[in-house]
């Protein structure tokens, strides 16, 4: 999972213990590629890697940061009034790489991120009042509550937001991950599962694993993963096993409930979304002491 924007990333990374990818440079044309997915971390930084081109696909509803990919998301009980949600990565937070164990909730942030239309045009500027959730242990996810409600958006950009889905991935479904950073999209399936995935200090839980078409790079970070039965968000773009390497940054190693370490160079992994939904209530509000919520709480300790 490489680190957003690959000079930044490197000294945040060494100097912050920061993990997964960035952003790359400069947007390209909107495309379809297939290919694998640079780690997590690698996923987000390595802005030099560009993708195959393939055929245009649609990004409404997706975001471009300034280092990393995202998407403007609903649960499925979010209503029109509810404050819209902006989810990326863990790692392509502005403030650094959240160490291992560490859980950030209701920082303030100013954030902005540019909001796509179907073609990977511009619709408009979304801008963050808070981060609400953020964290690399377990998941690698960032979700931002943004300034305006999902009505006010679609009525200002004609743009409606993604809905994550509340069930767990399906192997063996096709699936979009698709890039706001670099406006393209990466079709391949859900291959399988890791029961842990380790990157340097970091460990995922039940990590989906692409076929190896989903060749990811640096700025993808953060990209929804769209099953493309549903429409709906079933993952979240994280990481890439770039060198063969284990268990190193950008050689994310995946681990069994034996403690065998299987290594696949090449093949990128994202972080399921599903058990999101249990963690937010009426009105968008986070409650992580909600029935079914089993994502990290903040300690004294780790908690911003």
């Amino acid at each position: 999972m490489r680190k957003p924007l690959l000079a930044t990333l490197t000294a945040v990374a060494l100097g912050a213990a920061a993990l997964v990818g960035t952003t790359g440079t400069a947007a390209a044309a909107p495309d379809r590629a297939s290919g694998a997915t640079p780690t997590a971390a690698t996923a987000a930084v390595h802005p030099d890697s560009t993708p195959a081109s393939v055929t245009a696909a649609s990004f409404a509803g997706t975001v471009a940061l300034s280092n990393c990919s995202g998407s403007l998301v609903r649960m499925p009980n979010s209503q029109a009034t509810d404050p819209g949600l902006v989810m990326t990565n863990g790692h392509c937070l502005e403030t650094g790489f959240p160490s291992a164990g560490q859980v950030i909730t209701n920082q303030s942030s100013t954030r902005s991120f540019t909001l796509l239309n179907a073609s990977g045009g511009t619709a408009g500027t979304l801008k963050a009042n808070k981060v609400v959730y953020a964290t690399m242990t377990d998941t690698d996810v960032t979700l931002y509550q943004l300034t305006r409600t999902y009505d006010q958006i679609q009525q200002s950009t004609g743009i409606a937001p993604l809905t994550l889905s509340a069930t767990r991935p399906v192997q063996g479904h096709a699936i979009d991950v698709v890039s706001g950073y670099w406006k393209r999209v990466y079709s391949c399936s859900v291959d399988g599962f890791a029961y842990r995935l380790k990157e340097g200090q970091w460990t995922w839980k039940d990590a989906v694993r692409y076929t190896p078409e989903c060749q990811v790079i640096g700025g993808t970070s953060g990209s929804p993963v769209i099953d493309t039965t549903t429409g709906q968000v079933a993952a979240i773009n994280n990481t890439t096993n770039e060198r063969g390497e284990s268990c190193t940054l950008d050689n994310p190693c995946e681990v069994n409930e034996q403690g065998t370490v299987t290594i696949r160079k090449g093949i990128g992994y994202a972080q399921e979304t599903y058990g999101i939904p249990a963690c937010f209530t009426t009105g968008n509000k986070l409650n992580l002491s909600a029935t079914g919520c089993t994502l990290p709480k903040p300690t004294a300790v780790s908690a911003r």
